[in-house]
């Protein structure tokens, strides 16, 4: 038999272990009140949890860094609700094995580890809750190790790179450039950028600045990019492109970086060099400095931000500083000579300093006047401009895509300083210049060079006002003189291109060699007559508009067998041109407009390559009698001139079988005749229909038609009808969902006062200008009632940018209801007391900071009716005085 243990327990002692457990700390006894309170405090603690991830994200989207103890605390509670819910999941089953009304357990041992887990993680929850009352959630990140680049201070440009700074920062930003002209000061407004990455702290882990410049290899950038990196040893110098864009993404993939580009002239490629694509995900930023707008829509950035020359004072307070105050003080004349040669810089940052420094040792007044006289005959001659200011300037114009654009760019600089250059015109000689093609379609052909045009703006050699190509360009006068300088050779051969524009000449300028003359441009003087003899056997281009000539020798042109275009509009007293006019073999274009031209010579038939011919606003040209004779006759314009479309006129137009753009004075309706001569029509003025209304709806077939003058005229009644049964004639015939005025961009009408609205222009889609004046019955431009039907399809004026309303008794309404205008700048209203509430609300104009209303009388303003309160605040500071 084996041995027997026999351990033997009172009965005493196993009582009071019973006791125990029901009474020491209650595990089993108070289960179902801990339980009850371990789900009260765990919701607390989620709400405590949640209102610290709240604060920690505010605070990172201030680029702040959490605590590490909060991110512990966080980890923690996490931890805890896992275990929580795990503990309640079968708090059902452990208090069905409670009994004696859960003062014991059918399951002493079981229900006592439960209750004491969920007793301990009650006290743990309790604690935690108390811990999460946290005073501050965040720190400021480490700075990261930026090293901060020389730079000089800036004047002028605190706004534009405050600007620039917070753009950068925004988190839907990514990629962000900067672009403008050489000289403007991009690099040292994107230094102040970098440093400022070295003042405010690690927000990125990595700045990284590369100068690109022109020409650069993506193997030269991958290097310096490694550098930056430390990845450049020998192994990794001996890997290929792809390989070393693996290596750099690697490393940059895992950080939050910021790579700075200065001086790009084409788009890099990132994925090539293996930059992580900045995203909102990793936070990452690509910055970039550029001379050419167009470089920045291929890297991304589709809203670039454009740095400008400086505003005068500014320009004034460089030019100060870089001259010193010793010199300005040295002579009380000095002060107001320095600020002529300043304004010659034109608020270009790279003159104002070179110019400046030349001049900051220059005491004597005579040297400032001098300095003057260089800047205004010749500034290319001006001590360090070929040195260290045009060759800067210069590299904008050798990255040009072909020889035309350069053409192009250096045609600009025979317009005067600051003149307003009108794209058209300028658009028309190009074509006849060669510069743009063989075209014989002059819409292609203008297409093509509204893109060249584009090109140079882009590359910030011209500028606009608005930033995109309408009616004028501008060339900055020192890019101009660099200009001239190119097309001189350099200074070499300086009679290449005489350029005397809107200096105050009386007579011609004395000329060594008029056989090296290529380009001549005298516009903009005094100048009366000219009668000498010049042998311009090579001229090509001769500008003689806006003077006051009286007389034109034919033996100044007798020579002028190259000369393809000549300007002399803008000549109020010119009445005749010579004979010698016929000589002008290869004569492409000739502008006579806005000159006292009585016939046109007879010779003129003998210009068989004449393209382009101006005879607007000539009031004493009544005949053009032969002109059938000029065959290669493209483009016509004889508006405001007192030769209007009669049966003469017509027999004449009709010979002109290459004719493709005609602008003509209507009073009477012959050209409706001839359906080919209409569908040439770009211009039209209407005038004098008074005996015989005119029927706008003829001109639905004019369907090149884009600018429309009628004055003193009646219209038949417009109805537009939607319905095919309708067929009165006197309605305008056409699909309502097909506009059929799409090109006509500018609309006048004067004086026509049997027409009460405009209903009829909702049919111009593309209206950019409207202008209404002196039209007593004009009660509203859309009627409603007419309307009706066809605003469901048509919202009008989408593309109206100015509206013009004078002398309009009767106006009461534009439109019934408020409306969008993506593109309006401009209201102006005169003289119309009717006229109470404008077509806007809140919404309507979204560029509203460019955005001016002008009302006259003044005090009209003050009774206008807003659409509500919103729509008053929002459009009353854009009310301008008159």
């Amino acid at each position: 038999m084996g041995n027997f243990v026999c351990i033997e327990i009172s009965g005493d002692q196993m009582l009071d272990r019973i006791i125990r457990c029901l009474c020491g700390k209650g595990y089993i006894r108070n289960l179902e009140k801990n339980l009850r309170a371990l789900q009260r405090e765990m919701e607390d603690l989620r709400a405590t949890q949640h209102e610290v991830q709240n604060k920690v994200a505010r605070e990172e989207s201030r680029h702040q860094q959490r605590l590490e103890a909060v991110q512990v605390w966080l980890d923690r509670v996490n931890s805890i609700d896992i275990e929580c819910k795990d503990l309640l999941s079968v708090s059902p089953v452990e208090l069905q094995k409670l009994c004696l009304c859960g003062l014991c357990s059918k399951y002493v041992c079981s229900s006592y580890k439960y209750g004491k887990r969920v007793f301990l993680l009650l006290e743990e929850v309790t604690k935690l809750k108390s811990e999460g009352n946290f005073d501050e959630v965040s720190q400021p990140p480490p700075r990261s190790e930026v090293e901060e680049r020389p730079t000089q201070p800036t004047i002028g440009q605190e706004e534009m790179l405050k600007k620039a700074w917070n753009r950068l920062m925004e988190d839907g930003v990514g990629i962000m450039g900067l672009h403008g002209m050489g000289g403007v000061g991009k690099t040292t407004l994107f230094k102040k950028i970098h440093n400022k990455f070295a003042e405010t702290g690690g927000t990125f882990d990595i700045v990284i600045w590369i100068v690109v410049s022109q020409g650069a290899k993506l193997s030269k950038l991958q290097e310096d990019i490694a550098e930056k990196l430390h990845l450049c040893d020998d192994l990794w110098k001996n890997k290929n492109e792809s390989d070393k864009a693996t290596d750099i993404h690697r490393v940059l993939k895992g950080k939050r970086f910021v790579l700075m580009l200065d001086d790009i002239w084409e788009k890099v490629d990132l994925e090539a060099i293996g930059i992580p694509y900045p995203s909102e995900v990793n936070k990452c930023k690509v910055a970039f400095t550029t001379r050419d707008q167009k470089v920045c829509g291929q890297m991304g950035d589709h809203k670039p931000m454009q740095v400008k020359c400086l505003e005068p004072e500014d320009a004034w307070e460089l030019f100060k500083n870089k001259v010193g105050d010793n010199t300005l003080r040295s002579d009380p004349v000095i002060v107001g000579l320095a600020r002529e040669v300043a304004q010659k810089c034109r608020g270009l940052p790279l003159a104002l300093s070179c110019i400046g420094e030349t001049m900051a040792s220059k005491t004597m007044v005579q040297e400032w006047e001098h300095a003057i006289d260089v800047l205004t005959r010749s500034a290319a001659e001006f001590s360090d401009m070929q040195n260290k200011i045009l060759p800067i300037l210069k590299y904008s114009y050798d990255s040009l895509e072909d020889e035309h654009i350069k053409s192009c760019f250096l045609y600009c600089a025979l317009f005067p300083e600051d003149d307003k250059i009108d794209t058209k015109t300028l658009i028309n000689k190009w074509i006849c210049e060669g510069f743009i093609g063989e075209d014989q379609v002059i819409k292609r052909a203008r297409n093509k060079g509204y893109e060249m045009l584009g090109t140079l703006i882009r590359a910030n050699l011209l500028t606009n006002d608005r930033g995109f190509v309408k009616w004028h360009v501008v060339m900055h006068d020192v890019v101009r003189e660099m200009a001239l300088w190119i097309a001189s050779d350099f200074g070499k051969q300086k009679e290449n291109y005489v350029v005397r524009a809107r200096v105050g000449l009386h007579e011609i300028p004395k000329v060594k060699d008029w056989g090296a003359v290529r380009r001549m441009s005298l516009m903009m003087n005094e100048i009366e007559e000219i009668t000498c003899e010049s042998k311009c056997s090579e001229l090509t281009t001769l500008f003689l508009q806006s003077n006051q000539l009286k007389n034109l020798s034919g033996e100044f042109i007798r020579y002028m067998q190259k000369l393809v275009v000549l300007d002399l509009s803008h000549n109020p007293d010119f009445n005749e041109l010579p004979e010698q006019i016929s000589g002008l073999v290869s004569l492409q274009y000739l502008d006579l407009s806005w000159t006292r031209i009585e016939q046109l010579p007879v010779g003129l038939k003998e210009l068989k390559k004449l393209i382009f011919l101006n005879l607007c606003f000539t009031e004493r040209l009544c005949s053009i009698s032969g002109i059938s004779r000029l065959l290669s006759l493209r483009w016509l314009s004889l508006r405001e001139s007192n030769v209007h479309g009669d049966a003469s006129v017509l027999k004449e137009l009709q010979q002109l079988e290459n004719l493709q753009d005609l602008r003509i004075t209507e009073s009477a309706e012959l050209i409706s005749l001839d359906q080919r001569l209409a569908k040439l029509i770009s211009v039209l003025r209407i005038e004098g229909f008074l005996q015989k209304p005119f029927d706008l709806s003829f001109l639905a077939s004019m369907e090149n038609l884009y600018g429309l003058l009628v004055e003193n005229s009646y219209f038949s009644e417009i109805n537009i009808k939607c319905r095919e049964s309708e067929t009165e004639s006197s309605y305008l015939h056409i699909n309502p969902k097909i506009p059929c005025f799409t090109n006509l961009t500018g609309l006048i009408i004067m004086k026509c006062h049997s027409m009460k609205d405009l209903t009829w222009i909702l049919f111009a889609p593309n209206l950019v200008n409207l202008d209404i004046r002196d039209s007593r019955e004009v009660g509203e431009i859309i009627n409603k009632e007419k309307a009706i039907n066809l605003t469901s399809i048509i919202t009008p004026f989408q593309k109206l940018e100015r509206l013009f309303l004078y002398g309009l008794p009767k106006l009461e309404s534009i439109y019934w209801s408020p409306l969008p205008f993506p593109l309006l700048s401009n209201i102006v209203v005169k003289y119309c007391p009717k006229l109470r509430k404008l077509p806007l609300n809140a919404t309507s104009v979204p560029l509203v900071e460019e955005f001016e209303i002008r009302m006259d009388p003044p005090e009209q303003e003050n009774e206008l009716e807003w659409e509500d309160e919103d729509t008053k605040n929002r459009f009353l500071p854009s009310i301008k005085p008159w």
